[in-house]
């Protein structure tokens, strides 16, 4: 037997083999993902600040462009604030006189919320699947820690104060802010309210195909105060007994100037 002739079949063939098993992988499509970016990542608050726009651009890599002619991707762009404890209240009239009665306390709620998409959230995705990603106003979970009413009393303090922060223009959104650019290319506009909270903001992107989430990109913006107004914030935070000292005494002085202006001889 020709020893050399059995070994190179038995290469060929355990060669061949391992073909058939790498062919397949080879196959699989590439996988689509999301990639941002941000016109600025800090904004300055300066004593005439009368808001400002954000412009986040990105990219689809790996896109299907004839899945992205048909309309089958979609892009939802979100600018979230700090997030803080905010307590809601109920006045109720009691001996003719209006008091608290009850609260709801919400516990991590961003203190702003800006969002633009390519469309609407209704025709971009279901329900279920906005509600599971926390995508939108009203779908964000809006949950007490504790309630000193009825349960059912619930969802109008979150109807309240959902209402108060869209009328505030703290909370905003817009459809069709987000354009495509180009088979994969898009940019988004976000507006940046006056009195938009100080500290650390966070940017998320949802890339959707086909109604459903594929991928989510997150970014980091800054917004700071600069000048008078930051000396003010900072007097206030770092130094509340002084800072109050200070309004008051201002308060009087001012109080006493005006009446030796208009006083009457």
């Amino acid at each position: 037997m020709n020893w050399r002739i059995v070994t190179a079949v038995l290469l060929f063939t355990a060669g061949h083999a391992v073909a058939q098993v790498a062919a397949p992988e080879d196959q699989i499509p590439t996988r689509e993902a999301l990639n941002i970016g941000i016109s600025s990542t800090e904004i300055a608050i300066v004593p005439d600040f009368s808001g400002t726009e954000v412009t986040v651009f990105g990219a689809i890599e790996n896109v299907d462009t004839a899945l992205l002619a048909k309309g089958g991707y979609d892009i939802v762009v979100a600018l979230e604030g700090p997030r803080d404890r905010i307590t809601m209240r109920r006045k109720e009239r009691v001996a003719g006189i209006w008091i608290n009665r009850q609260s709801v306390v919400f516990e991590a709620m961003p203190e702003s919320y800006s969002m633009t998409s390519t469309r609407a959230l209704s025709r971009i995705a279901s329900d279920l699947e906005l509600v599971t990603h926390a995508v939108g106003l009203p779908r964000a979970r809006i949950m007490p820690t504790s309630f000193s009413g009825r349960a059912e009393e619930v969802a109008l303090y979150r109807d309240a104060f959902l209402k108060l922060k869209t009328e505030s223009r703290l909370y905003q959104e817009n459809p069709g802010g987000v354009k495509f650019v180009s088979s994969s290319l898009f940019a988004a506009t976000i507006h940046i309210p006056a009195d938009i909270p100080n500290g650390q903001h966070t940017i998320r992107a949802y890339l959707f195909k086909e109604g459903k989430v594929f991928d989510e990109k997150q970014l980091d913006m800054r917004v700071v105060k600069t000048g008078l107004e930051e000396a003010i914030t900072a007097a206030a935070f770092d130094q509340p007994l002084i800072y109050g000292v200070f309004a008051v005494l201002l308060a009087v002085l001012t109080g006493w100037a005006a009446s030796l202006m208009f006083r009457r001889d």
